[in-house]
């Protein structure tokens, strides 16, 4: 019965007071704070509460329970959490398609990006977005690739940029951009001069790797089974959060790691760092966009259109 009312209501719910309403109630659901709903929405906190006791009668439901200091959504206000959030999508999408038509192009969009694709390759792409499209605001968030398809499962974020594909059936995944993961090490380390090793020198060598979570870790655990070996295997002298403190640990220690080509370009190139080959070995991926599935708006699109056509470009 709720349901069916809550339609009808939200139809009917669109004066300018009401929107507001269920903007307040969004802030406050996403965040399970009175305090900072209000100050992210430049209202006073008594200002939150009287909005969502307004909602609270004109549902007949109760839609916050307070424990203590903390509040959580009840099962009415984890409905209409879900309808704000459809609301919010078709919200953004009219304002961008009616902003596009009168050639404003504005919008906010909420990106999440996995580590080596947030440091080393979207940079330039978000400028040069920014740059065709002043009126659309951007925000990046990052983390590893679990930390961003879970960011994207909670709706934080609109789309995303990650180093893997997993097989979440909520998450459509699409093809970005090819990459490929090489084993480094430093210029003095002992095969750094080798062209090429075998399998089994990997089990006689200390590694770098990623933390639990990393998109670049599953692959690289997937690709070493051609070689029949394992993750177990190999030697972890330290598990570090970031490339960039990866690839730090290389130049002062006699370890080795397998990173994005991306990733190590410039140090190639000033031959701090040295590619070795494994023999038989190949780690090639793709980084993948990912958004919810049936759920993408005109904002969504448009970035995904630039960004491929950045690629193709150059």
């Amino acid at each position: 019965m709720f349901s069916l009312y809550l339609i009808a209501e939200i139809q009917l719910y669109s004066s300018s007071m009401g929107n507001f309403r269920l903007d307040v109630f969004y802030a406050v659901a996403k965040r399970l704070s009175f305090t900072k709903a209000a100050s992210e929405l430049h209202i006073t906190q008594p200002a939150v509460t009287r909005h969502i006791h307004e909602l609270e009668e004109q549902y007949h439901n109760k839609l916050f329970e307070r424990y203590g200091n903390k509040i959580c959504l009840t099962p009415a206000g984890d409905m209409l959490l879900k309808y704000a959030e459809k609301l919010s999508g078709i919200y953004r999408a009219i304002d961008f398609e009616m902003n596009t038509l009168a050639n404003l192009k504005q919008g906010t969009l909420q990106l999440g990006a996995s580590t080596t694709v947030s440091q080393y390759v979207i940079a330039p792409v978000l400028a040069g977005f920014r740059k065709k499209f002043p009126g659309i605001e951007l925000n990046l968030l990052n983390g590893n690739t679990e930390q961003i398809e879970k960011a994207l499962l909670k709706k934080e974020i609109q789309v995303g940029i990650i180093e893997g594909k997993s097989r979440n059936q909520e998450i459509s995944y699409r093809p970005y951009l090819k990459d490929e993961l090489v084993l480094i090490c430093s210029k003095d380390h002992p095969l750094a001069k080798k062209k090429e090793i075998a399998a089994h020198d990997l089990r006689n060598t200390s590694f770098v790797l990623r933390e639990q979570g990393s998109g670049t870790l599953q692959v690289i655990e997937h690709a070493l089974k051609s070689l029949n070996l394992k993750l177990s295997d190999l030697t972890v002298e330290i598990r570090l959060g970031s490339t960039e403190s990866i690839k730090d640990y290389l130049r002062h220690s006699s370890t080795m790691a397998f990173l994005s080509i991306h990733a190590v370009s410039k140090e190639l190139q000033n031959g701090e760092l040295r590619v070795v080959d494994v023999k038989d070995l190949s780690i090639a991926r793709n980084f993948f966009f990912i958004n919810l599935q049936g759920n993408s708006d005109g904002v969504v699109e448009n970035f995904l259109r630039f960004t491929l056509a950045y690629h193709n470009l150059k």
